[in-house]
């Protein structure tokens, strides 16, 4: 229907979409740039706002809180790591190869997240922070979790401490230890894939000086 000899033109919701997708995206880098070079309590809507050049209130209707832009954050960062692969974790039918695909595909998040190193250091001194990372650590233990219970061996205690060992051993902690100025990732990856596969086996044998 025409009303003032004009065809009516509908607002474009898709360049709508498309510039608020582009604020976000500049908004979550700008976030991470912060978290890895000022840390964590440097990070606030009104820091990010700032870098970015907007309002607070447009980096509030974004992610309603800090805490919410710190999970875009860490999603952006699972993302750009390839952690999506983990998804096809529980369709490797052996527990053991499943095992070998999650070291493997954490080798490579840590060894290609160099700014890792900051958001960590943050997290000791920003509670928040530390409680997101935490959970997210969390998912880590879960997966490995259900590994477990398809490996079928241990139960209880026996079962709590083979995954707190997966747990710590796959780590950015443990893998940042070992790397060191000796080692590279893969390394890294080639010294830990053995010790976990042999504590995923219920093979609780301690380990000789010799061998380290």
């Amino acid at each position: 229907m025409i009303i003032s000899g004009k065809p009516s033109r509908p607002y474009s919701t898709e360049k709508r979409d498309a510039k608020a997708a582009e604020t976000r995206t500049r908004l979550v880098a700008a976030a991470l740039d912060i978290l890895r070079q000022s840390g964590g309590q440097a990070l606030s809507l009104d820091a990010v706002a700032r870098a970015v050049g907007v309002t607070r209130l447009t980096v509030y209707n974004q992610f309603g809180s800090r805490n919410g832009l710190l999970e875009a954050a860490f999603d952006a960062v699972a993302e750009q790591g390839n952690l999506a692969g983990l998804a096809k974790t529980m369709a490797i039918p052996e527990p053991r190869a499943a095992l070998a695909w999650v070291v493997k595909t954490f080798c490579d998040f840590w060894m290609s997240n160099e700014g890792l190193g900051g958001i960590f250091a943050a997290a000791a001194v920003d509670a928040e922070l530390s409680k997101a990372l935490a959970a997210r650590n969390e998912r880590r233990r879960g997966l490995l979790g259900l590994l477990v219970d398809r490996q079928g061996i241990a139960e209880g205690q026996a079962k709590a401490d083979i995954v707190d060992l997966l747990f710590t051993l796959t780590s950015f902690a443990t893998f940042t230890s070992l790397r060191g100025e000796q080692r590279d990732g893969e390394a890294v990856c080639a010294l830990l894939l053995p010790l976990c596969d042999q504590i995923f086996s219920g093979e609780r044998r301690s380990i000789s000086p010799a061998a380290t």
